[in-house]
């Protein structure tokens, strides 16, 4: 009879747990990263623009898998105060990293060619952002937990991250360098 009970008990809470789990709204992200491109050719056409526009590339790296990648990408998107020095100052790319065997031996070379590439900014978790000056040199790798604040970002961070890494801040740091 007891054990009649605690079965009826649990499975009780299995079905409550489920009918809530079909009800709750799924929120989807949309995905930012684009998986199919190669990312060592997109990062070669950001340098490119970059150069012509006389801006910095940021390399966000991460992926569609990362909750934090793109929390990111939605926080930058929708705070116009942080996009526009983004868009005056940066050519903006979103990386794309997949570590997963699943996807094949020529795209994980290709994926440690790109870690290469950016002086393995993996070390830093995910997102990473790597900052390239206008002739694609790394001139920085920003830890991106420095930039949290409870679950999501703090303006003040991200505007100072971004603020002291474009053209004009670098540029007058190496002018007082050499004064």
């Amino acid at each position: 009879m007891r054990n009649k009970l605690i079965l009826s008990f649990l499975g009780v809470c299995l079905a409550l747990t489920l009918n809530a789990q079909t009800l709750r709204p799924k929120v989807e992200q949309k995905k930012v990263y684009n998986e199919d491109i190669n990312p060592i050719e997109q990062i070669y056409q950001a340098i490119v623009k970059s150069k012509s526009e006389g801006k910095f590339v940021i390399c966000q790296v991460g992926g569609n898998w990362c909750p934090w990648c793109l929390r990111f990408a939605d926080f930058i998107t929708n705070d116009t105060t942080i996009s526009k020095v983004i868009d005056e100052n940066f050519v903006y790319i979103h990386v794309n990293y997949n570590p997963r065997k699943s996807e094949g031996e020529e795209k994980m070379l290709l994926a440690k060619k790109m870690l290469e590439r950016l002086n393995n900014p993996a070390r830093f978790g995910f997102p990473v952002f790597v900052v390239l000056d206008d002739e694609g040199k790394v001139i920085h790798i920003q830890d991106s937990s420095f930039l949290e604040e409870g679950q999501g970002y703090d303006q003040k961070k991200v505007l100072r991250f971004f603020k002291n890494w474009t053209p004009k801040a670098v540029k007058q740091s190496v002018i007082a360098k050499k004064d």
